[in-house]
């Protein structure tokens, strides 16, 4: 199961690639194999150039590029995300749905919890709440 919180929850004491890594060091996961997923992600994703500093100087979007990687690093059967994309611009936005939509299509479970319309438009299935109570459930 990989999280991707609304909150990056990057530790501020180890560098971006050491915070991607640790799953797979505390899973006791080969970390040369997830090294490249994590480098190849990177370069996709816009954040290579960030793999060495440390959270606290890189932007808002950036760490969170930097959490869904290290959610993602170890090819989760299912993803749960909490706002995703609440701290990107509209074009990564589209980037990451576009990774969600590729982890789906390879038979993982994605569930996502938005308050974006075009986000929800990604899903298969989109269930609306209102006040903790389903207000429609549709599949798309």
């Amino acid at each position: 199961v990989g999280f991707v919180f609304q909150f990056h929850f990057l530790l501020p004491s180890m560098n971006c690639i050491d915070n991607m890594l640790l799953p797979a060091k505390i899973g006791g996961c080969k970390t040369k194999e997830v090294k490249k997923r994590i480098l190849d992600l990177a370069k996709r994703l816009g954040v290579d150039h960030c793999l060495e500093k440390y959270p606290f100087e890189i932007s808002g979007g950036e760490q969170q590029r930097i959490n869904i990687i290290r959610a993602i690093s170890l090819k989760p059967k299912i993803l749960l995300c909490d706002e995703p994309t609440g701290n990107l611009d509209s074009k990564t936005s589209l980037e990451i749905m576009q990774l969600f939509d590729e982890i789906h299509d390879k038979g993982n479970t994605v569930i996502m919890v938005t308050h974006e319309e075009e986000v929800a438009q990604h899903a298969r299935r989109v269930i609306r709440l209102r006040d903790g109570m389903i207000e429609s459930d549709k599949l798309n």
